[in-house]
Parts: structure tokens; sequence; C-alpha cells
């Protein structure tokens, strides 16, 4: 697979943007028109405060060409059925521009903010995906529909509730993931890999691309248009004194990560497992506070890419070129010299992913 131009896919959210700050729903058409016209890719949105499908419906009426994702919808507290028809009516109104990303969320959220019991996640994913793809075909083909697993049992679709075929009928999935048992179920069902933004250069070429290749292998499916989309930990500003409070955030950003269970194995892979278990047993008795002081300058840069406007784009590239398809980024417009900035970091990105064209990940030419 040729590594494609990292042309970023952009983030209405910035990323390190203070958790109490809202999204301005009433912006999101005119942020998805600005990042047209800069020269974006792509917009994807992620769910937390806001449900991610009704943004990006809102983004796909002011746009033509731009390129629309999840990322990620949570999978499991939905039926597949009801996910299957936020993708496909999503996938109408935009034309075949649309990208599934799904994801697991953790146990503790599955069974205690959604109220569900919880199954070991990748062969809930396997299955779950399998069963979206199988409406899909009863859906644009007319095939029986007739999904029988572990957990789900869908078997009934009669005409008042099928809305038929679309044009576009082929929706990409993608799968967020850290583990090596996640990537090899992205491996064997979906069409890209979403890497949590823990996940280092390093760990994603050593651990989750292998067991892509081996879900691949097992499945007989070939990699040569599989995606590695990421939103990597970035803490940018225009000059100096601004970058500071960003490089804070970005510390303190990590210290949580480090603290989460689910994150272990990226920061065990780099030898730091036992400052991830500092951090655990401080976020377990609430010490927030204390728990930045413990992500030294070696680590912040481990995990983080720090930079003013003018080289973030190109140390992006230098970090992820060989590793990751697609990089999602972006900075807050508030004003001219803000577009221009995100003008031409997207030009930069864009010129360094032309000139890395010729590497691959997969090793397979597209």
């Amino acid at each position: 697979m040729l590594l494609e131009t990292l042309l970023p896919l952009g983030k209405v959210d910035p990323g390190l943007r203070a958790p109490e700050v809202p999204l301005d729903l009433h912006s999101i058409a005119a942020d998805a028109r600005l990042l047209g016209e800069i020269g974006y890719d792509g917009l994807v949105v992620e769910e937390t405060k806001d449900d991610p499908f009704i943004l990006l419906a809102l983004a796909a009426q002011t746009t033509r060409t731009l390129k629309l994702g999840t990322s990620v919808a949570i999978a499991f507290p939905r039926s597949p059925t009801v996910t299957a028809m936020s993708a496909w009516t999503l996938q109408k109104l935009s034309r075949g521009r649309f990208t599934l990303g799904l994801g697991t969320q953790v146990k503790a959220h599955i069974e205690r903010r959604f109220g569900m019991p919880w199954t070991p996640a990748g062969p809930w994913m396997r299955e779950y995906v399998g069963a979206v793809r199988a409406v899909w075909d009863c859906w644009q083909n007319g095939t029986p529909l007739d999904v029988r697993g572990p957990r789900y049992n869908i078997n009934l679709m009669v005409p008042l509730f099928n809305p038929g075929p679309i044009e576009h009928p082929d929706i990409p999935i993608h799968v967020a993931a850290v583990n090596a048992v996640m990537c090899q179920v992205a491996g064997e069902v979906a069409e890209g890999i979403r890497p949590h933004p823990v996940c280092t250069p390093s760990y994603i070429e050593k651990v989750m691309l292998p067991a892509v290749r081996v879900g691949a292998a097992k499945a007989g499916r070939s990699l040569d248009r599989f995606q590695v989309c990421m939103k990597p930990l970035v803490a940018t500003a225009a000059n100096a004194a601004e970058l500071e409070p960003k490089v804070r955030d970005a510390r303190a950003r990590i210290a949580f990560y480090a603290s989460t269970p689910q994150y272990r194995a990226a920061f065990d892979h780099l030898g730091l497992g036992d400052l991830a278990d500092r951090l655990k047993l401080l976020s377990r008795a609430q010490r927030w506070e204390e728990m930045p002081a413990h992500i030294d300058d070696d680590v912040l840069h481990t995990f983080v890419t720090i930079a003013t406007h003018d080289t973030v784009g190109r140390k992006l590239c230098d970090r992820y070129g060989d590793v990751v398809t697609n990089c999602e980024f972006s900075i807050a417009v508030k004003n001219d010299a803000d577009r221009e900035r995100l003008r031409q970091l997207a030009k930069d990105i864009q010129s360094e992913g032309v000139a890395r064209a010729r590497r691959t990940i997969f090793g397979t030419a597209a």
C-alpha cells in the first residue's frame, strides 16, 4: 500500500480543547465549509458530548467533496441495526463521502454509563461489524437478513423499515484500537484502524501493524486499501509564550492516559509500566493535581508533538509519516491570520506527504 499524501482529516474540535469549553453546534456547517476551502481532505467528529451523526449531517449539507467520518461512534450501546441506519442515511446525504469509525469504549463506561453487560471486546466487535454489514447487504441486495451469534440474532426486516438500495453502498468501517487483539479484528473485518492518540510510532509499527497483518491473513483479505488514521497528541500555538499552557495541558493528558489500564500496553512497550502503576494509584485516590508532575520531559516528548504553528506540520509528518495514512489535526480559527496559518499547515503536511508517497506501510503497492 502506498503511503497516501498526509493531507489531514480536519478536526472541528482542536485536539487539546479544555473539556469545559462546549462545541458550538451552530458553527459546524461553516467550519466544514472552511476546511474544504482551505484544502483539507475531510472532517471527522468524535462522540463525547454530542451525537457525531447529527454533526456530520450538518457538515454534509454545506460541503460537496469533503470526506466525513466518525472518530469514533461508540458501537456497543447501539444496536447494529441502529448504527447501520445512521451510516446509511449519512452515506445518502453525503453522496458517498462517509466513513463509519467505531470504538468499543471501556468496560466501566459500557456497564455504568450505558447500563449494559460487558463481554470481551474483540469478539464482540467482530460480530458487531458483521451484523452491520449484513443489514446493509439486506437493504442493498435483498439478501435475507439472518444474523446469528452469541450477542445478536437479527432476522427481521419488513418493507416499511427497509430504506432500500443507495448509490454508494460500500461504506468503509474503521475500528479504534490499542491492543493487539482489536488490531487483529480490524485486519479481519475493517477497512482501516484508528490508533489511540497514546500509541507512539514505535508501538504502531511493532505491535499494531503486525497484528493487522495477522488478521488480514486469517481472513484472506488484502491490505492494499487499508488505512491507518490517527489524531495525534499535539501541543501547538503561534509562539513560544502561547505554547506553554498547551504543554501543561498535554502533560496532564498523558498522565491521565497512563493511569488508564486499557492503554497500559502502549506504556509497557516503552518500559513505562512503573509510571503507569504510580499514576493508576493516584487516579484511584482522585489526586489528579499531582499526576502531571510524574510526566517528565522525556516522556512528554515521546507521546506529544510540540511545536509552534510554523513547524508543527513537518514535525507531524516526520513522526508519523511512515506508520499512518491519514493525520487528523487542526487549530482554532479566530481571524484571517489563523485561517491563513491553517491553510499553510495543510500545505505543509500535504507537501511532506507527497515526498513520502513512495514509502509503504504494509509492503504492497497500491
